[in-house]
């Protein structure tokens, strides 16, 4: 389950790759442009400002989410966009921080750009820190005979998302020009244990699901001096986090 206001305590850092991505899209009008993964829809007005005139299409598979856009004033559906196809008036797609949930992303994208228009854009965004320290020490700790017991074989798969250069190849036998890369942010976390409160409203999900809260507060507070040790706060209390991330945009000729 999704919790809007834990995912946007960092509503910030997050618009950023949004953004940058944004940036690289370079389709001067569109008729209709879909968000893919929407999320809270916080960031579906970007779109909506870039391109004034489209029709916008936001779509989520998380209630919780598409709930928390609908109040803010975003009209999202519910969809699993596994299932979903671009109509034949989208000239532009953006898939921000979504596509690493799903396994073999890869083969939507080349069915999605098999689809779309002369002229349209396909733009995606993911995460590229599996690798990392917090990520390793979130994943040790759950293998602990304690926890392993408790949550069980908890899926980890650090090689989900590729490099630049990987996507950029699988993609280049369409009639598109690409342009991909990679970006390391250094963001700069405040607060208590702000590690731990970053990856609480993503990579923790899927182990938060499998405890209830009394085993959820004695697992993060196992993991928060850890997560500590590896991103030492600075003397005046915030934190950095190194954050890589991989983008891909695709232009159809």
């Amino acid at each position: 389950m999704w919790d809007p206001g834990t995912y946007l305590a960092f509503a910030e850092q997050r618009e950023r790759p949004m953004r940058d991505l944004l940036a690289r899209m370079l389709t001067p009008s569109a008729r209709r442009v879909v968000d893919l993964g929407c999320g809270a829809g916080n960031l579906t007005p970007l779109l909506t400002e870039r391109w004034p005139g489209a029709e916008v299409e936001a779509l989520d598979s998380s209630p919780e989410m598409v709930a928390a856009a609908v109040r803010s004033g975003v009209p999202a559906e519910i969809a699993d966009i596994r299932e979903w196809m671009p109509r034949s008036d989208t000239d532009v797609v953006v898939c921000n921080a979504v596509l690493h949930w799903i396994p073999g992303h890869l083969e939507l994208v080349e069915r999605w750009l098999s689809r779309l228009p002369p002229g349209a854009c396909f733009g995606m965004q993911l995460p590229g820190n599996f690798a990392a320290p917090a990520h390793r020490i979130c994943y040790q700790l759950a293998a602990e005979p304690e926890w392993r017991s408790e949550i069980g074989e908890v899926p980890r798969d650090p090689n989900r998302v590729s490099g630049p250069v990987e996507y950029a190849e699988a993609l280049a036998e369409f009639d598109v020009e690409i342009d991909a890369w990679e970006t390391t942010y250094i963001h700069r976390l405040h607060g208590e244990d702000p590690v731990l409160a970053w990856l609480s409203g993503t990579a923790l999900r899927p182990i938060h699901a499998l405890l209830d809260d009394h085993r959820w507060r004695r697992f993060t507070a196992e993991l928060a001096p850890r997560l500590r040790e590896a991103y030492p706060p600075r003397a005046d209390g915030s934190t950095w986090l190194p954050f890589r991330r991989i983008f891909l945009v695709a232009h159809r000729n």
